[in-house]
């Protein structure tokens, strides 16, 4: 058996998989760690695509598509590894990038998942959107990272290449320990995509794990290659998702306020897309908040397991001020700035 397990999961992505799995395969040392790609039920030519070119890559054939989440929860079925690396297919990795992962974790035992710098493929001096040099969350549940706030992203100028604790790891490339993955209940298949490795990571810190950002190792990510970054369906699952996470997360004594003023927020961004003629993605807010409220009651179960298991009841890397203000009403537009301006 291997150490680390490295599982890309796949739907329809034959091309990218043409392209990114050849570093994956080339910079992953062969006595660490398998390389799997784990088919969400694709109907393109992926089997063949990798069974010809990477026999010595293992393929698990799921028999549909079960979206990002539940895939994840179903490939790690098949898995036994004392680490697993979630990769998404379009990723390219550098020299060195999985020994630096373990090796760190190897040394901490008090983190459950790490993820590298992610920079963007097309721009590599740039970070890339999902996930930069490590993500963390306002007090009302907006996401940043360093190194992107909002829909800026700053050059990598090496300003961020401290190893730093996290609110949470992306998705994009996570490695994780396979242990902690499962007493933490995996990834919450109902979300099915979007926001699912934010949920997990919050259930381990909440839990007293670490989570963090080791820079030492970089991958570069296409990212926005399955929906758009202006994709009604991605706002709607975006919107819903971090809602119901939110419902399934808040510790009692802060649940009501932040539900109530998201309330307001989110009607906001539905009226900011209608006045940027964003027609679909406005629909797209106010059909996540209906969909919340048909389904908050069906994850009422996991809210108050959550809670019982909760160790840690304010999580520091969940920051106490509103993002949204310091951005676009104190022009903050940095992950340094904010800081600053939240220490000052």
């Amino acid at each position: 058996m291997k150490r680390v397990s490295i599982v890309i999961l796949n739907w329809n992505g034959a091309t990218m998989l043409r392209r990114f799995l050849p570093s994956v395969v080339d910079e992953t040392p062969d006595d660490l760690a398998e390389v799997v790609v784990a088919d969400n039920g694709s109907t393109d030519d992926s089997a063949e695509a990798v069974g010809r070119a990477f026999p010595e890559v293992r393929w698990i054939q799921l028999d549909r598509n079960y979206g990002f989440a539940d895939g994840y929860n179903k490939a790690l079925e098949q898995v036994e590894a004392e680490y697993v690396v979630l990769l998404n297919s379009d990723v390219e990795v550098s020299r060195g990038w999985i020994d630096v992962l373990v090796d760190y974790m190897d040394k901490h035992p008090e983190v459950a998942a790490c993820q590298p710098k992610i920079l963007s493929w097309h721009d590599r001096e740039r970070f890339e959107y999902a996930g930069a040099s490590g993500g963390f969350m306002d007090s009302l549940g907006y996401l940043f990272c360093r190194g992107r706030v909002f829909g800026v992203t700053e050059r990598d100028e090496h300003q961020y290449d401290d190893v730093c604790q996290l609110f949470w790891a992306s998705g994009a490339c996570m490695l994780i320990r396979l242990d902690d993955y499962r007493k933490a209940g995996g990834l919450d298949g109902r979300f099915f995509a979007h926001q699912e490795e934010i949920d997990l990571c919050w259930r381990l810190r909440s839990r007293g794990r670490g989570i963090v950002c080791v820079p030492q190792s970089v991958v570069y990510h296409v990212g926005g290659a399955t929906l758009g970054k202006e994709n009604p369906r991605k706002t709607f699952l975006n919107f819903r998702n971090n809602l119901l996470m939110l419902y399934k997360n808040l510790p009692q004594g802060r649940f009501l306020v932040v539900m109530c003023l998201r309330f307001l927020l989110d009607y906001m961004a539905a009226c900011a897309f209608l006045a940027k003629g964003e027609v679909g993605n406005a629909k797209a807010v106010c059909r996540a908040r209906t969909e919340f409220w048909r389904l908050r009651w069906s994850f009422s179960a996991s809210r108050e397991e959550n809670l019982q298991k909760m160790t840690v009841r304010h999580v520091r890397e969940q920051l106490d001020f509103s993002v949204l203000w310091k951005y676009h009403v104190c022009n903050k537009k940095t992950f340094h700035q904010l800081i600053s301006c939240r220490n000052h």
